[in-house]
């Protein structure tokens, strides 16, 4: 994004949304459940047919997943291939058999209490395991016993993936603590067998409120500091005779999260030409307008930009001053297209800085009541910074390109 570009804004629900749908993808998916590929599995020895007589053992190990993304809502269609080495015995005979399972797991992205992405795994049934086996031509006695196996291998190989996956291990593979992340910190939450469940709009607005903090705004604006501020030469004074330079750096920002915002109602317009309609139209958008730009629920910011500046002034001879400027900017965190987080700035106003001189000198104490001169240089001073947060592109974190560099 450059500096001319402007931010199409979503709201914090949508953000949620998208974030889910670009973290969780058929990568991370497979390495959620890759605890579970590679893995032994051993089925019996189990007796089956008629009292028990024949019996049979399975033997082998669960392959790569094969994942498939579908739906809008981040849901997964993963397909566990398992191949399987069958022995049965009957009656003093041994038959071999290949056979191939494939268990279809549906995995769905759901957030939860605090700010976790879970991939949720309902439990497999035997319905959810297919089972084929590779045999050549056998009697009847040995045909008989292959449905009895195919069920019995169906309902064990369901169990054991239940298992597997209720292991606390893999739990904490498909569970990821996003504010933990974030923070570098480890997480209380994964692993737990059961979660508050919470939808991706409240996700998208819990995000902002813990991962946009004050001291990551901080990070994201203290590259102001020593920055230089140079003004003038700019005439002043009873007909302009005095001449003023002004040279000075910003000092390190300072953040604090902002008082809550409270909204007082919108006066209606008054378009008394217009029809009722237009009247009615003017009056909704003036609302909404409002509305936006008062929204209560939206993270702020008060940045305090701390500017020293040394100024002189030449009337006959050079008259030297010192400034302290505090520049407030209001800040507001933002969510844009496609998956940005924008530290949205409101330019400062010359009124509202506060400039406070010290005169080196009486003869400079004198010459600083000269009219004008310090409106003049609060108003060069909020030029300077207005220039300076007018890139929008310094303070936008592109989420999505950080997802995508993340290996987790």
């Amino acid at each position: 994004m450059t500096s001319s570009d402007q931010p199409t804004w979503i709201d914090y629900a949508e953000f949620g949304e998208r974030f889910v749908a670009a973290a969780v993808t058929e990568t991370r998916i497979e390495s959620a459940v890759s605890s579970v590929a590679g893995r032994g599995i051993t089925i019996g020895p189990f007796g089956i047919g008629p009292a028990g007589l024949a019996r049979f053992v399975a033997k082998g190990s669960i392959g790569k997943p094969t994942v498939i993304r579908r739906g809008p809502h981040v849901h997964f269609d993963v397909m566990l291939p398992v191949k399987l080495r069958v022995d049965v015995t009957l009656g003093g005979q041994r038959l071999r058999l290949e056979a191939v399972v494939e268990i279809d797991l549906s995995m769905h992205a759901r957030t939860a209490d605090p700010l976790l992405i879970v991939i949720d795994i309902p439990p497999v049934t035997g319905r959810d395991v297919s089972f084929v086996m590779r045999a050549q031509a056998i009697g009847t006695a040995w045909e008989l016993l292959l449905d009895p196996i195919a069920k019995l291998v169906q309902r064990e190989v369901a169990n054991r993936i239940n298992g597997i996956l209720a292991d606390p291990d893999s739990q904490r593979g498909r569970t990821f603590d996003v504010q933990a992340i974030m923070d570098g910190t480890r997480s209380a939450y994964r692993g737990r067998p059961t979660h508050e469940w919470i939808g991706y709009d409240e996700f998208g607005r819990r995000f902002f409120a813990r991962i946009v903090t004050a001291e990551r705004v901080r990070q994201v604006v203290e590259s102001m500091a020593g920055k230089p501020i140079e003004v003038g030469p700019l005439r002043t004074g009873p007909g302009n005779k005095a001449e003023v330079c002004v040279q000075g750096s910003v000092r390190l920002p300072r953040v604090a999260a902002a008082g809550p915002v409270t909204v007082t109602p919108v006066p209606e317009p008054r378009i008394a030409e217009l029809p009722h309609a237009a009247a009615e139209s003017a009056a909704a958008a003036a609302t909404k307008a409002h509305a936006n730009s008062h929204d209560p629920a939206l993270v702020r910011f008060d940045l305090t930009i701390p500017v020293s500046l040394d100024i002189s002034v030449d009337v006959l001879k050079t008259n030297r001053y010192r400034a302290e400027v505090q520049v407030p900017v209001a800040l507001t965190a933002r969510a844009a297209e496609p998956l940005l987080i924008v530290i949205d700035a409101v330019p400062p106003r010359a009124r509202d800085i506060d400039l406070e001189m010290t005169a080196e000198g009486w003869r400079a104490a004198a010459l600083g009541k000269l009219a004008g001169m310090r409106k003049q240089i609060a108003a060069q001073v909020a030029r300077v910074v207005r220039a300076e947060v007018a890139d929008v592109s310094r303070r936008t974190i592109d989420v999505g390109a950080r997802l995508d560099s993340t290996r987790v």
